[in-house]
């Protein structure tokens, strides 16, 4: 459906690049602004997409015409830029995670709510055809009674990564990044094991910095109960030279799905199918779909720009169906509030050495 185009700003223009271009390929969606301190990250992006640049937050707010903001700053300051582009009426599309403390994150849906605003969280993962599907299937009762997922994010990030002087050493501390392989980069496979899986009832975890000289963590593991009764595992880390995809696991007491870039099984029972037939034409259909394709070299396990705007652009998209149709976005800060409680929650009991139990 034609949508007239809700005109878009981006404040960050680091991982904002990416948002920069998301809108421009997005359907309804026009980039009018850009804010960064870096007036030369800032011409680049004007000279780009011929838009209007500022290096003043206040100044950019007031950007006649501007509906939405995409808030791409450090993770510490989403909530504080957010409420503040709120307040001026922008709705809001807010890279991952909404913020480091689930506080702010609260306070920031308040904010919204109180404004009649509209918030996009940046989780590309739900976006992926694969992951509907899987969603759609544990939905359903299809893998029948919950039994464990098991996530492994195995990265490698230099150290160079964590010393941009030039911006602010923000990645890897505990008040702007809000941690390091876990609430950076592992926060992606936090939030899709949640949308999975569901809420989380007590999560006992360990972590430490091993290879990189940072303040929070470049390595952690944590074993998560749900709510459902399910048991889990999470590990990430930035120390696995040179770095690997995301794999997934999770199994039901109907069957088993797994993942890494690509599906590698999907095995599902069928009644009256003592011969497995119907399970293997699943199965052969599903891997025909989203199974092994060629290899693609480089990709966001070892290079943190080598990142696809695909999904960007469905989120994008999608605050522009949620603005002008007046419902609600596929994913919000209010969804995304439990990723950082139990990312919160792994790093207290690894500070503790005790289970932690959410409220």
């Amino acid at each position: 459906m034609d949508y007239e185009p809700v005109k878009f700003g981006v404040v960050g223009l680091g991982m904002g690049q990416h948002h920069c271009k998301a809108i421009a390929a997005a359907n309804g969606a026009e980039l009018v602004a850009v804010c960064d301190i870096d007036m030369e990250r800032t011409n680049k992006m004007v000279q780009t997409y011929g838009c209007k640049g500022y290096s003043s937050y206040a100044e950019f707010l007031n950007h006649p015409g501007m509906e939405a903001v995409c808030i791409c700053v450090p993770s510490g300051m989403h909530a504080d830029f957010g409420i503040q582009a709120i307040q001026t009426g922008k709705h809001l599309v807010v890279e991952k995670p909404p913020d480091v403390k689930a506080a702010k994150v609260q306070a920031l849906i308040d904010a919204a709510a109180a404004r009649g605003v509209k918030m996009e969280q940046i989780f590309q993962q739900r976006t992926s055809p694969l992951n509907r599907r899987i969603k759609d299937v544990i939905d359903s009762g299809r893998l029948g009674k919950l039994v464990g997922i098991n996530a492994l994010l195995p990265w490698y990030r230099a150290q160079s990564y964590y010393e941009d002087v030039a911006h602010g050493r923000w990645k890897g501390t505990w008040a702007l990044d809000g941690g390091g392989s876990l609430a950076n980069q592992g926060v992606h496979t936090m939030d899709i094991v949640l949308y999975f899986f569901g809420r989380v009832k007590s999560v006992f975890g360990k972590f430490g910095v091993f290879t990189h000289d940072i303040e929070a963590e470049d390595h952690t593991v944590a074993i998560l109960k749900f709510e459902n009764g399910a048991m889990g595992t999470i590990m990430t880390t930035t120390c696995a030279y040179r770095g690997t995809d995301q794999i997934l696991v999770l199994f039901g007491s109907r069957g088993q799905i797994r993942q890494s870039t690509y599906l590698e099984a999907w095995q599902i029972m069928h009644d009256d199918d003592p011969k497995r037939e119907k399970e293997k034409a699943e199965e052969q259909e599903m891997l025909a779909l989203y199974g092994p394709r060629e290899a693609r070299g480089e990709t966001t396990a070892n290079d943190p720009w080598a990142l696809s705007s695909d999904g960007h652009q469905a989120h994008i998209e999608d605050l522009v169906r949620a603005i002008r149709t007046n419902t609600d976005t596929m994913s919000s800060p209010a969804h995304a509030k439990h990723d950082v409680e139990v990312i919160e929650a792994i790093f207290e009991s690894g500070r503790t050495g005790k289970e932690v139990f959410l409220s």
